[in-house]
């Protein structure tokens, strides 16, 4: 039961505690809302946060407010280098989680003893905000992705060289953000390793890495997503086993295949042969038309494939395909970097 005697001193420098941190925790608590609401439009999460800070509102007692002058504060208005370091909504998101989760922490030890059920409720709270950082990290990283796939329209899709970390460093320098890593033979011990390599080189020059077909080269080089064909893991599975920091992109050649993609909630779809091509010798090409077809009304990011060449990028461009995936254009390539800045300025034109 609360304490209600403010003329004990001692009790007065722990109600100003009290009162501080749940200041703090509710500060904390609207930036984790206002980033939920504004920067992701999750509205449960939105509901979540706001019922947190209410909670915590209606237990901000008065006598916890009457007690702020009771000793001056000499350390007001003190803060840390590190807040001035705050350059990204990541590391916005993990400072307001820790300081909602330690001021929490105060709040549960100082009135265990005075408001149990105060103490109860903090702590209920900083466990439910562990798992709310989690999740709000996961969000944003996706929405990143997200963005990055509506944002490029040439994605690079590898072929197994002998210089293909070099070749990788040379399309990232010209621009290209977005490369598959796509392998057929070989150890997974090497694919592992070589997947970590290019996963870094990504890191450096901000650009997408996803892994064909392997889910588990996928999660173990900690790849932005995973690309799918019609014969690979199904995409509910996948979603399941990466979570939904990841994106997920699907092969898809009719209507059929399409809608079931869309209907499982996958990120952006590859369709094709355009035209064409040694990389599917036994596939026949759909031609432009029967695409233009498919894709009238897609409302999420699509790469046409197959046979494309910086010769013929002005033509889709002509017949309204924005974004494009190729292997051999760059990955056969004598000056990789050279071709690749051609073929984003291909893309680029306006028609």
């Amino acid at each position: 039961m609360l304490n209600f005697n403010t003329k004990d001193a001692e009790d007065l420098r722990i109600y100003q505690i009290i009162d501080a941190n749940l200041d703090r925790a509710r500060e904390g608590l609207r930036v984790l809302e206002d980033w939920a609401r504004f920067g992701l439009g999750k509205e449960k999460y939105v509901e979540k946060i706001k019922n947190f800070r209410q909670i915590l509102g209606k237990n901000h007692l008065e006598v916890y407010k009457q007690s702020r002058n009771h000793i001056e504060d000499k350390c007001k208005g003190l803060t840390h280098q590190e807040q001035m370091n705050r350059k990204s909504y990541e590391q916005i998101i993990s400072s307001n989680s820790a300081r909602v989760q330690e001021a929490l922490r105060v709040i549960e030890e100082f009135t265990r003893l005075q408001n149990h059920e105060l103490s109860k409720i903090a702590s209920e709270i900083r466990y439910e905000i562990y798992t709310i950082e989690i999740d709000l990290l996961s969000f944003s990283k996706f929405k990143k992705s997200e963005e990055m796939l509506k944002e490029n329209d040439l994605y690079v899709i590898t072929d197994q060289k002998d210089n293909l970390l070099e070749i990788i460093e040379d399309i990232l320098i010209a621009g290209v953000r977005i490369i598959q890593y796509r392998f057929k033979t070989g150890t997974d011990q090497d694919h592992l390793k070589e997947a970590i390599q290019i996963k870094n080189l990504c890191k450096r020059y901000n650009s997408l890495f996803i892994v064909n077909d392997r889910l588990d080269i996928a999660l173990a080089s900690n790849a932005d997503g995973i690309h799918l064909g019609q014969d690979d893991l199904d995409l509910k599975t996948a979603r399941k086993l990466l979570g939904y920091s990841k994106i997920i992109g699907i092969s898809a050649n009719n209507a059929i295949d399409i809608s079931n993609a869309l209907k499982e909630g996958c990120d952006y779809i590859g369709i094709g042969p355009v035209f064409e091509t040694k990389t599917k010798k036994n596939k026949k090409p759909l031609g432009i038309e029967n695409i233009k077809t498919l894709t009238k009304d897609l409302n999420i990011p699509w790469f046409a494939i197959g046979g494309i060449k910086l010769n013929n990028i002005s033509y889709l461009k002509r017949n309204g395909f924005e974004k494009v995936a190729l292997v051999s254009q760059l990955m056969n390539s004598e000056d990789p970097k050279e071709d690749a800045i051609m073929m984003l300025k291909e893309l680029s034109y306006e028609n």
